[in-house]
C-alpha cells in the first residue's frame, strides 16, 4: 500500500500535465474564435484605412511627405500651409479610425462575453496588425514600390531610386507592429476597465 507522500506526489504528476492540456486548449479555443473576428474586422478596418490613404495620396501626395524616404523629402520643399491643413484634414481622421476601428471591434468582443484581458489585448492588436501587413504588402510594396503610380510621386522627386526602397517599408512595418501591440494593450485596458 502506497503512504500519503507518495500518493500526493503520484495525484500531483497526473494533475499537473491535465491542467496545462486544459490552459492550453482553452487558450485554442480563444484563439481560434477570435481569429476570424480579428480578420474581418481587420479586413474592414484594412479596406476603409486604405481607401482613405489612396484618396489622400490622389489630392495631393504631400500630404504624406514627413512618411515618405528622407532623400525624397530632402529633394523637395517642405509642405507649404495648404498642404499642413491638408495633412491636418486627412490625418486626424486617419487616426481616428485606426483607434476607433480596433476600439470597436474590442468592444463587441467583450459584450459576446470575452472579458479576458489577454484575449481584448488579442483582439485590439491583431484588427490593427491586419491593417498593418496590408499596408506594408498592398499598400507600401506593391502599390507605392512596385507599381509607383504617378499619383504617390511627389513633384520634383520624379525617378528617384528610394520609391523602390522596400526595406524602407520593411521597418515601417516592423515600427507598425510595435505600435499595433502597444496600441493593443492601451485599447484592450480602456475596454477592459469600462
Amino acid at each position: 500500500m502506497l503512504e500519503e507522500p507518495e500518493l500526493a506526489e503520484i495525484r500531483k504528476r497526473l494533475l499537473i500535465p491535465l491542467c496545462i492540456r486544459n490552459i492550453e486548449s482553452g487558450v485554442q479555443r480563444v484563439i481560434m474564435s477570435n481569429l476570424n473576428k480579428i480578420l474581418i474586422d481587420g479586413a474592414v478596418l484594412s479596406f476603409l484605412a486604405s481607401l482613405w490613404l489612396i484618396l489622400a495620396l490622389w489630392v495631393n501626395p504631400r500630404i504624406f511627405l514627413h512618411d515618405y524616404p528622407a532623400k525624397i523629402q530632402e529633394k523637395v520643399p517642405q509642405k507649404n500651409k495648404t498642404e499642413k491643413r491638408l495633412s491636418f484634414v486627412f490625418g486626424v481622421p486617419f487616426m481616428l479610425l485606426l483607434l476607433l476601428g480596433p476600439f470597436i471591434s474590442t468592444l463587441t468582443l467583450e459584450a459576446y462575453g470575452e472579458t479576458r484581458f489577454w484575449a481584448l489585448w488579442l483582439n485590439a492588436a491583431g484588427v490593427v496588425f491586419v491593417f498593418n501587413v496590408v499596408d506594408w504588402l498592398i499598400l507600401d510594396w506593391f502599390i507605392f514600390c512596385t507599381l509607383t503610380p504617378r499619383f504617390v510621386v511627389i513633384p520634383g522627386s520624379e525617378g528617384m531610386a528610394e520609391y523602390k526602397d522596400y526595406w524602407f517599408h520593411f521597418r515601417g512595418f516592423l515600427h507598425g507592429t510595435v505600435y499595433s501591440t502597444l496600441g493593443g494593450f492601451v485599447i484592450a485596458g480602456i475596454v477592459f476597465l469600462l
